[in-house]
């Protein structure tokens, strides 16, 4: 599933093309792509015509796009293999297209966002935006926590969090209630940065070691974002369509059985929550 990196790369590439566009059309070809949109398609497109999109957000693995004239967004989630590709007004048709959004920018002319998605388990939907501090989000997102690499992440709440838990550390990273954004892979990366093993108790670490963790996932996602995201296939793409490369980069994820680039023991996988765990039980040992 693409993780904050990756869903920050598509934000990123979609803001200069859509911040300012006015909505020409908008046609859908599988209304499964709505099912965050419980009003069905004919209201989804009767929201979007003819308005124009303000800017381009994102929190954990949401993003959206504010529209003018009310407090309301397109919001994404990709899901396991959405994708959001900007394209000529008049490009073929995508493989598993499900969305497309006709634009019409100030400088840019007429372009398309097409929403893709192979597994159909991502989404579209307009949302109504809420106060949230001193910035809004979608009425879908109030309940996820802001990221690492938001500048008002609360550091001191976060370890003040981890005190109170006695699940294992790799389970909080995965709770967007605690921490957003920090899925699998990067959980793995960033345990394996910090030398803390996935099961040690959240509540058992230290002030100093919350401190190092923390530092060390937010320079996972940053090398991360420099490097356009992880992509192990042609599921996840930018808004041109290309791959990012930090699956070179990786240290410990999808390397079980693989020396540790740090100490040379045996990179273990174990089953976690329908998923894997990725360590070095030599340089992260459970306390």
């Amino acid at each position: 599933m693409p993780e904050l990196p990756e869903v920050e790369v598509v934000r990123a590439g979609l803001a200069p093309a859509t911040t300012g566009s006015l909505i020409t059309g908008v046609s859908v070809f599988d209304e499964r792509a709505l099912t965050r949109h419980a009003a069905g398609a004919a209201d989804f497109v009767g929201r979007l015509e003819g308005r124009r999109f303000t800017d381009a957000a994102r929190r954990g693995k949401f993003l959206w796009l504010p529209l003018d004239a009310d407090d309301s967004a397109l919001i994404a989630h990709l899901g396991m293999s959405g994708q959001m590709l900007l394209r000529r007004p008049d490009a073929a048709a995508e493989r598993h297209e499900r969305i497309r959004i006709h634009l019409e920018h100030p400088q840019h002319g007429e372009l398309a966002v097409v929403f893709a998605d192979q597994r159909t388990f991502g989404s579209l939907a307009v949302d109504r935006l809420v106060s949230d501090g001193p910035s809004s989000v979608p009425t879908q997102v109030v309940h996820i926590a802001r990221d690492p690499l938001d500048p008002l992440f609360d550091d001191a709440r976060f370890r003040q969090t981890l005190r109170s838990r006695r699940s294992a550390i790799k389970r909080v990273l995965l709770d967007q209630q605690v921490i957003s954004g920090v899925g699998n892979i990067y959980a793995d990366e960033s345990l394996w940065a910090a030398r803390i093993h996935p099961e040690t108790s959240a509540s058992s670490l230290s002030t100093p070691a919350v401190s190092r963790l923390l530092a060390e996932v937010r320079s996972v996602l940053a090398k991360a974002l420099a490097e356009g995201g992880t992509s192990f296939d042609a599921q996840y793409v930018n808004v041109n369509g290309q791959a990012g490369y930090f699956a070179l980069s990786l240290n410990a994820y999808g390397r079980g059985g693989q020396p540790c680039p740090r100490c040379g023991g045996l990179i273990r996988r174990e089953a976690f929550m329908n998923r894997s765990s990725h360590y070095c039980p030599r340089c992260q040992r459970r306390r």
